[in-house]
């Protein structure tokens, strides 16, 4: 059967629009919060990773403090030692999962083949269909992933800072969520107290968390004041 020329078009505008979505950026979404009596008086932050006893041999745990390790070093913290430490870092964590039910349309078309309406050359089912049938409920599993950061002065056990950061997905995995929570937990570190935002981060063509440079969201009323964001993530009053 030979293609007319007006169902050409319609394929080559399908092919662009295709191309041009695959190299949109896509970006995971966090809420934080963060509490903060932080002063910024300290010259040098040393720092070390405190642990409750059943937590001592947790490899998993390891590899969060890892990931954690290296957004703390971009704000000039540099872990030592626990008994020359200024400041402890405990964390804690987890993931939840839910079901979401959504009711999506159902269609159909009454016709036994796609047709063209008048002056609609682009709409394969022209103005006889498709109609909508209903709805019919579908449920997809959801993930909701946990860090929290508390920062406490060794000397004194005085917390300087609490944050916390939770996002939700279809992503199963807590140890691939965890770079993200961590660079939006500490992003613009410190915060002030009581600041709850979003905080979205670009993801890169091969799953990771991407290097692009963030910028603020226009007309963020704390942003004038705020330090820079942190390398890829890009803050949403």
């Amino acid at each position: 059967m030979k293609t007319n020329s007006w169902t050409r078009r319609a394929m080559l505008l399908l092919a662009a629009l295709t191309a041009l979505l695959s190299g949109c950026t896509t970006y995971v979404t966090t809420q934080v919060t963060a509490f903060s009596d932080w002063s910024g008086s300290d010259a040098t932050r040393t720092y070390a990773f405190t642990r409750e006893p059943e937590q001592r041999s947790n490899l998993e745990l390891s590899t969060y403090e890892r990931i954690v390790a290296n957004e703390l070093a971009t704000h000039a913290f540099r872990q030592v030692d626990r008994n020359e430490a200024r400041y402890l870092v405990g964390l804690s964590y987890g993931i939840r999962s839910d079901l979401v039910t959504v009711a999506e349309p159902v269609y159909y078309n009454p016709w036994p083949a796609p047709y063209w309406g008048w002056g609609r050359p682009f709409d394969p089912w022209g103005p006889w269909g498709p109609f909508p049938a209903g709805y019919v409920n579908q449920s997809y599993p959801i993930f909701t992933h946990l860090l929290g950061v508390r920062i406490t002065e060794r000397a004194t056990g005085k917390e300087v800072y609490n944050v916390s950061a939770r996002n939700s997905g279809a992503e199963s995995s807590l140890v691939r969520a965890m770079p993200y929570l961590a660079r939006s937990a500490l992003a613009d570190f410190p915060l002030g107290n009581g600041v709850v935002r979003t905080v979205k981060i670009p993801l890169d063509r091969n799953g990771g968390t991407s290097n692009e440079t963030a910028v603020p969201a226009a007309g963020a009323a704390a942003a004038a004041s705020a330090p820079a964001a942190a390398p890829g993530a890009k803050a949403v009053q």
